[in-house]
């Protein structure tokens, strides 16, 4: 028996409940659209090359200042006394006392710090009455804003700094401001961008912006490449200054106990031209820290960390300048204590 017919104009009123809906154009175009399209396509091709993350423009030559003697060499006599007063969040307050020296007068400070996950706030007082203050704040693991203050008798001593670091998947970004002004915007204004191109190159420059008045101002710009190893144990850095200023480092670590660094410096102004170079190295005991370095001016330096107890350490540093026929001795030590108990101590980490 045959199936039976059904009109075609039945036929049309009946619905498929499988057929697709039908797609609806719009006659609106967007304009800005094919540029948020090139945007995202650009982002998911840098996210693919896995570029690692460069580091700021301030810690381009972190590993080389940390080898050198440049931040830690002293003379005459200094002790540091710190007392450990909490240790999550981190709380403690130090006194330092400096005399001896043959090229700073003798001199007292009293800091303290305080120190959480986000937050970190770090202050001292001098004999004399000057004052530094620092603030950072990060509100998450991109974004920092910090600050720095001086204060002191002297009014062209006195100071005062705000920056903001973003720190991106393969890029950082900062501003910063020194003495601003609001009301005729003097002062001085630095923004610095470095960006990973490879694994293993990164690029950047560093412009620099001053106004003393309002009715002058001056513009200077820096460029910045840093090269590291694939195994992250060797880093070259190179800045080129537009006042003819080329400084060029080298760090590697040679093991898990031995590192070496090198410093160049030339300046190739017309009307003057020097260049400088120095050597350095550090090495790490079991319980002291040894650094030496050595430069093109005839200095040779040296300093010897000793620590005898985690609460003590004994210092000695020694500095002969050869062109100079003289030389610099100075000895120092380090003492902490705490209020806590071993078991608190222990509950807690470290610093």
């Amino acid at each position: 028996m045959a199936a039976p017919t059904i009109p075609l104009h039945e036929k049309d009123a009946l619905v498929n409940p499988y057929a697709p809906e039908p797609t609806v154009t719009s006659s609106y175009f967007n304009p800005v659209s094919p540029f948020f399209n090139a945007y995202d396509r650009f982002a998911r091709w840098r996210a693919d090359l896995g570029l690692p993350q460069p580091g700021t423009v301030e810690n381009l030559q972190k590993e080389v200042k940390g080898t050198h003697l440049s931040n830690y060499i002293f003379d005459g006599a200094r002790a540091d006394l710190t007392k450990s007063l909490s240790m999550s969040p981190l709380f403690q307050v130090t006194h330092s006392f400096a005399l001896g020296s043959q090229t700073l007068p003798a001199s007292y400070n009293f800091g303290a710090i305080f120190a959480n996950s986000s937050v970190f706030l770090q202050g001292s007082v001098d004999h004399e009455g000057s004052m530094n203050a620092r603030f950072n704040n990060g509100w998450n693991a991109n974004n920092v804003t910090k600050a720095q203050a001086q204060l002191s008798s002297n009014i062209d001593q006195s100071m005062i700094q705000l920056e903001h670091d973003y720190q991106g998947s393969d890029f950082s970004a900062n501003i910063k401001a020194i003495n601003p002004s609001p009301r005729d915007l003097t002062g001085i204004y630095v923004g610095s961008y470095l960006q990973s191109l490879t694994k293993n190159l990164a690029v950047g420059v560093e412009t620099l912006y001053q106004r003393p008045t309002p009715n002058q101002g001056e513009t200077s710009t820096s460029y910045l490449a840093k090269l590291t190893g694939s195994e992250r144990n060797w880093t070259a850095t190179a800045q080129l200054q537009p006042s003819g200023v080329l400084t060029a480092t080298y760090w590697q670590k040679l093991s898990e106990k031995v590192e070496v660094a090198a410093d160049v410096q030339v300046l190739a102004a017309p009307q003057r031209r020097d260049a400088i170079a120095t050597l350095g190295a550090k090495y790490d005991f079991r319980v002291a820290t040894f650094r030496a370095q050595v430069d093109s001016t005839g200095k040779v330096s040296a300093l010897l960390e000793q620590r005898f107890v985690p609460a003590f350490a004994f210092l000695v540093a020694g500095e002969i300048d050869h062109f100079k026929n003289s030389a610099k001795v100075g000895v120092g030590v380090m003492i902490e204590s705490s209020s806590l108990t071993p078991e608190e101590m222990g509950m807690m980490p470290p610093p």
